[in-house]
């Protein structure tokens, strides 16, 4: 009996073990004819274990588990949606500060052209005053005027936009009066058409109109002017080419003056390889670009109606000598009332500036006039009614025109003619005969003359 009762109680005890201690009762221990004999009370569940509760809670947590798979993947897709959507937010948000400065820009650019033409306006009225040799006070009243302006133009621009419109009339009335007392002496419109003079008597105070299209003191070869023979309609188109080393390959265009201060070109050109140059001795006539290429040197121009290239090489020039302030300038063009005139050296002239007609059609040159300027000492060089003027450097803000050669005559001639300067080196220097003005590019600055001439 014992070991039936203890087989029986192995066998339950894994059935036991889940119950709690209440669910025992207590045993009873009784003696048979002097033998123990152990009695015990067990209470039984009703029900077997749980096994289909276990497999359900399996199933359960499975099925959970896929779920938070599911939910994970949903995040990682989320996550790399919401980077894109911060990179659109944050090039969103750029742009918005981007249109939001736009009007600040175009005040300031606005201010800066007024100051521009203000100062060009002073340049003006200090030449026609030394033109009269007078102390009129209607000088004094315009020198006043102009003052005045500036100040407005000062305080105006800490305010908006709209306030423009003010200054813009009282401006106008200033160039109407200054127009009118320009006309009265025949400067506004110079007599172009003709050279009924003896040569240049003197030069203006420069115009220092703005720094390169490009904002770089870094971009210190280039050129920049009018076009001296412009076809009907593009009679205001101004050009301008600028680069950190004597190279040549692209030129930008603009419609008028007020376009080139805002440096918003209307179309600009890109040399193809092949057609590129060097040097800074270029100038636009007759709605060509004329420019100096290399390897070998040579004569090119670029039509800029057709855009059809051209080369003529010039087989007298080397290019051993170029300019005091320039590098590798060995072809200067230049234009005047005229024509068309390129200037260079050659081994017989030994350094001397020689001069040739260059013939439009052909593109060929006709006659050669070899001068006494030698070219390694000349700043730069220019036409102006077939007669050549050589400057050299005077001190850091002077120039000194000290030399002319008349294709005409022949005849040489050496004089002192002051030409002050912004920056103490410069590279282009040319004529324009549409308006008798000389164009500089200096250092990276665009400036002008006005050009007086002695008509005794």
């Amino acid at each position: 009996m014992a070991l039936t009762s203890l087989l029986l109680f192995s066998l339950l005890s894994p059935a036991l073990a889940w119950l709690p201690v209440e669910d025992w009762e207590s045993g009873n221990v009784t003696t048979s004819g002097g033998a123990l004999e152990c009695v015990c009370s067990v209470f039984l569940p009703d029900s077997t274990f749980p096994a289909d509760r276990v497999q359900h809670m399996q199933q359960f947590t499975t099925d959970l588990r896929l779920e938070v798979e599911i939910h994970m993947n949903k995040l990682v897709h989320y996550q790399s949606k919401m980077d894109i959507f911060l990179g659109e937010l944050k090039d969103l948000t750029f742009r918005v500060a981007l249109m939001e400065s736009s009007p600040d820009k175009y005040i300031k650019l606005d201010f800066e052209l007024l100051r521009t033409e203000l100062r060009e306006f002073e340049a003006l009225v200090s030449q026609l005053k030394d033109h009269m040799n007078s102390s009129l006070p209607a000088f004094d009243n315009l020198y006043t005027e102009i003052h005045n302006m500036t100040l407005i133009v000062n305080q105006l621009e800490t305010f908006d936009k709209n306030n423009l419109e003010v200054i813009r009339i009282e401006f106008a009335k200033l160039q109407r009066k200054l127009e009118q007392c320009l006309k009265e002496q025949d400067l506004i419109n110079p007599d172009t058409s003709n050279c009924n003079h003896t040569g240049i008597l003197s030069v203006s105070k420069p115009t220092v109109i703005q720094i390169n299209a490009h904002l770089n003191p870094g971009y210190q070869y280039g050129g920049w002017g009018k076009d001296s023979k412009p076809v009907r309609g593009f009679e205001s188109m101004h050009w301008y080419s600028a680069y950190s080393t004597p190279s040549v390959y692209e030129f930008y265009l603009y419609s008028s003056y007020d376009k080139l201060i805002q440096r918003s070109t209307f179309t600009h050109h890109s040399l193809p390889q092949g057609y590129d140059g060097t040097g800074n001795n270029y100038i636009v006539h007759g709605n060509t670009i004329y420019y100096q290429a290399a390897n070998p040197l040579r004569m090119s121009k670029l039509n800029l109606t057709s855009s059809v290239f051209s080369h003529r090489r010039l087989t007298k020039a080397n290019e051993k000598f170029t300019y005091t302030y320039s590098s590798k300038q060995y072809l200067d063009f230049s234009a005047d009332e005229k024509g068309l005139w390129v200037m260079y050296t050659t081994e017989d002239s030994k350094g001397k500036i020689v001069i040739s007609k260059i013939d439009e059609k052909s593109f060929g040159t006709e006659n050669e006039w070899t001068t006494n300027a030698f070219k390694p000492l000349v700043g730069n060089a220019f036409m102006v009614c077939g007669v050549m003027y050589a400057t050299r450097p005077g001190d850091v803000k002077t120039e000194e025109i000290y030399y002319s050669y008349n294709t005409e005559t022949r005849e040489e001639k050496h004089m002192s003619i002051p030409l002050q300067k912004f920056q103490e080196k410069f590279v282009n220097l040319h004529y324009n005969p549409t308006d008798q003005r000389l164009y500089m590019y200096n250092n990276g600055y665009y400036m002008s003359y006005h050009v007086k001439f002695n008509k005794k």
